[in-house]
């Protein structure tokens, strides 16, 4: 059995509307999936009440979490927050506590990994950031804080990563304490 707290268990409600946003956006998007059928996505929904709540705190931050096919991960059923720009409510965050309490003057919020953490979802990683990019154009405007190696964040850098000039870049902010989004 899972061990989820109640505060993480949504109503049936929130629950249906999810799926029924999920399932709209899923099919407005195949080229992110086609691989892949709804009813296999919702099977394993139903099967991982974790993952159906986290797909809620990223809706509720303004995210557009939808199904995209990666190579090599299990089922090739994985989620991935598609809004085009990096969502308001992710916006202008450090890339960790680290960083965020090394802040002198105008601290923000929060950090992208402690947001991604209370979420139960994970930043992602250079090369999953790349294949995103293959399907669509994210982040023209915005920029995303991506994973970062352990031997540069102990020097005190993070990647963050966006699209310019039909281009994917990956860059290395020597001050993780500044914000990004």
């Amino acid at each position: 059995m899972t061990d989820i707290s109640n505060d993480q268990v949504l109503t049936v409600e929130q629950r249906e509307e999810l799926l029924r946003t999920l399932k709209i956006r899923f099919g407005k998007n195949r080229h992110r999936h086609s691989g892949i059928v709804w009813d296999r996505v919702v099977e394993e929904l139903k099967a991982n009440a974790e993952k159906i709540w986290s797909l809620h705190e990223m809706e509720k931050t303004g995210g557009e979490p939808d199904v995209i096919e990666l190579d090599g991960h299990k089922n090739g059923i994985f989620f991935c927050d598609c809004s085009k720009e990096s969502p308001e409510g992710r916006r202008s965050v450090c890339y960790d506590r680290e960083a965020l309490e090394s802040r002198k003057k105008h601290k923000p919020e929060n950090s992208a990994v402690d947001m991604a953490m209370v979420m139960g979802i994970e930043l992602l990683t250079e090369e999953q950031y790349r294949t995103l990019q293959q399907l669509e154009e994210f982040d023209v405007r915005t920029s995303s804080w991506v994973q970062t190696p352990a031997d540069i964040r102990e020097r005190g850098g993070a990647l963050f990563c966006d699209r310019r000039y039909g281009h994917v870049f990956v860059y290395l902010l020597p001050w993780a304490h500044s914000f990004t989004g």
